[in-house]
């Protein structure tokens, strides 16, 4: 029986180097809005005609995006990886309009906050449009999934 979803998604910490109490809570609240609804089917065909749950671990690798792709039993079933130039763009976007935001929110009025978060959320829409797009034809996914992945894409993308 089919279950396209993901029930654990995991980030290659060894990419990380780096994150800010914000960025926590942002990848911490992607992670659990991931698991508590998603969309994640994967296209291609498995001999055993495995279809879901997944296990999912994101990692960057020589500019590359890695989705290493398990069965619920942990075993490995693929790895898809994606070119990122096209991210670059919309991710340092994101990591400028969030700064903006997290500053907003300390001392900005409630309209200027507004503002900020509406670009933001415009920002994180588009990317997570282009991840659908990149994803189309390797890996299903909702909207709501696209956009929390791209978080975590990001999260991944912290230099220090």
């Amino acid at each position: 029986m089919a279950d396209p979803r993901i029930i654990d998604i995991e980030l290659d910490e060894r990419t990380i180097l780096w994150r800010s109490a914000d960025v926590e809570q942002e990848r911490r609240i992607a992670i659990f809005d991931l698991l508590e609804g998603n969309r994640f089917a994967p296209q291609r065909e498995h001999a055993d005609g495995y279809q879901g749950p997944y296990r999912v671990k994101l990692r960057v690798e020589e500019g590359r995006l890695a989705l290493d792709i398990f069965r619920e039993d942990s075993s490995h079933l693929e790895t898809l990886v994606l070119a990122l130039g096209r991210f670059r763009r919309p991710i340092k976007d994101y990591f400028a309009i969030c700064d903006s935001y997290y500053q907003a929110i300390r001392q900005a009025t409630p309209q200027q906050i507004e503002t900020v978060d509406m670009a933001r959320r415009a920002i994180h829409n588009e990317a997570a449009e282009l991840l659908q797009e990149r994803l189309a034809g390797k890996i299903d996914v909702d909207f709501d999934t696209a956009r929390r992945l791209f978080t975590l894409i990001c999260v991944l993308h912290i230099k220090g």
